[in-house]
């Protein structure tokens, strides 16, 4: 009955739609309570904390936290979750402040759990290839963690982001075209609800490669932007270092043409690990930011994975196609240190295009289509950009479908952040017509709310709010986020 009970009253939210926290208040024997638990150099009401905490890289305005926590242990999650709870208090979870959609931004105050401090490597099995982390680890400390075990994390979003958060996400990048994204890599999770339970998604300890037992609970919360629960701990699949590995940019006369190649490239089934799409306007930032000299034309970034033989098979195939569309020789970059520098000017791609208009913010779109969808809503946006007269170079995960215009504004510039807002808009509807989506992985977190109601429709967002009223029926878990 209690059960039923609960359910009925999920539904009742849904219906009426009433998703407003309860009145609250941080008393002192509230920061006192938490105070005990997590030890007081780990509690923080300052100011200038608080804001640090209640903004990403997004261009969304801050909203700070009443108090930051610092918890050391799922325990001290745990114990002060439920205080937050018990005191109606809204709760945001916060990893590494990475985040482009405004997801640690507390928008109707309560307490920030800065996760960062529970920052061990739990278990690792190199038999079973899996590693068992806490929210702290980033995923260029796990891999240098695994520098000398063969194995490596391959989900690679560019900035150095927590694993954890990564999950919450649902993150990919560049290698997800051959590895897969977040939702692909995470085989367990232990979670803290609202109310202070801990749950194992997958079973205490399990870490299997497959199971068909019950619904998916551990998908359930990839993806879920702290709005179900604080991920406190992550079982993560990981795989062998290749033999080889070659990088290899390509110049093209036209994104048309860059992008064709593209389509033909995966439609003729090499497994390529990495392609990734930048426009002129982005290849010159890149170039400014980074002191490089590649052409500034549309150009694919690609990196091949494998055995001596196989990646020189595989580059033989790329080479033929690109070459077919008019793509100029392969500028290759086979040791370490040059790949690295090919690839850091494509993860400074955020860093880059800000560069271009000092001063000013960014806001980076995230829509994602059908692969043969691809060179028709890129076109269609380069030509949108140049009529509304915007800065927003064009950079992707092009082997996925997905790609992100960093528009660069005037936050002052009343004019212009109505263009962007405009644009964004048309381009993530752009994408919907295309049977894409609004977010291929950056969140729904603040501003994409209304894009996902038109995504998924009435019935999906129903049942949305029927599982965070389940969940979250005080609606106290980063309120405001997603739905």
């Amino acid at each position: 009955m209690q059960i039923v009970g609960r359910i009925q009253r999920a539904v009742s939210l849904c219906l009426t739609q009433t998703w407003t926290c309860r009145s609250y208040r941080i008393t002192p024997q509230l920061i006192d309570d938490l105070t005990a638990v997590a030890g007081e150099n780990n509690v923080s009401t300052a100011m200038i904390v608080r804001e640090q905490h209640g903004m990403d890289e997004s261009m969304h305005v801050c909203r700070p936290p009443d108090v930051v926590v610092w918890p050391q242990d799922v325990e001290q999650v745990s114990k002060m979750a439920e205080l937050c709870y018990t005191s109606n208090v809204p709760i945001i979870p916060f990893g590494t402040g990475t985040g482009l959609e405004g997801g640690v931004s507390a928008l109707r105050g309560g307490v920030c759990f800065n996760m960062t401090r529970m920052d061990r490597i739990l278990n690792l099995s190199t038999d079973d290839f899996y590693v068992t982390v806490e929210p702290g680890i980033t995923r260029k400390s796990l891999n240098a963690f695994l520098r000398d075990s063969g194995l490596w994390f391959p989900v690679d979003p560019g900035a150095d982001a927590s694993l954890c958060g990564m999950a919450a996400t649902s993150a990919s990048g560049t290698n997800a075209v051959r590895y897969g994204t977040m939702r692909d890599n995470v085989i367990n999770l232990e979670v803290v609800l609202p109310d202070g339970r801990v749950l194992n998604t997958a079973g205490k300890e399990r870490s299997f490669r497959k199971t068909s037992a019950g619904y998916n609970l551990t998908s359930l919360f990839v993806g879920s932007e702290g709005t179900l629960g604080f991920i406190t701990k992550a079982t993560l699949r990981l795989y062998g270092v290749p033999e080889a590995t070659v990088s290899a940019v390509c110049a093209f006369p036209s994104i048309q043409a860059a992008v064709d190649s593209t389509v033909q490239i995966l439609q003729c089934g090499i497994p390529i690990a990495r392609i990734e799409f930048l426009d002129d306007v982005m290849v010159d930032a890149c170039n400014k930011y980074n002191d490089l000299n590649y052409p500034v034309l549309p150009t694919l970034f690609l990196e091949f994975h494998g055995s001596e033989n196989d990646v020189k098979e595989q580059v033989q195939q790329t080479e033929e196609i690109t070459q077919l569309v008019g793509g100029s020789d392969f500028t290759w970059a086979r040791d370490q240190e040059e790949r690295n520098k090919l690839w850091t000017a494509r993860h400074n791609a955020w860093y880059a295009a800000l560069a271009l208009r000092p001063g000013c913010r960014g806001y980076s779109t995230d829509v994602c289509v059908p692969i043969s969808k691809l060179p028709q809503i890129i076109v269609e946006t380069k030509d949108d950009l140049i009529k509304s007269q915007l800065t927003g170079p064009i950079a992707g995960h092009v082997g996925d479908g997905n790609f992100h215009c960093i528009m660069v504004l005037d936050l002052s510039d009343k004019d212009e952040v109505q263009r962007v807002k405009q644009f964004t808009d048309r381009l993530a509807r752009r994408a919907l017509a295309l049977n894409g989506t609004c977010t291929g992985e950056h969140g729904i977190g603040i501003g994409k709310r209304t894009l996902l109601q038109e995504e998924i429709g009435e019935i999906g967002i129903m049942t949305m709010r029927q599982i965070k009223a389940t969940l979250d029926p005080k609606n106290l878990m980063n309120p405001g986020k997603v739905i």
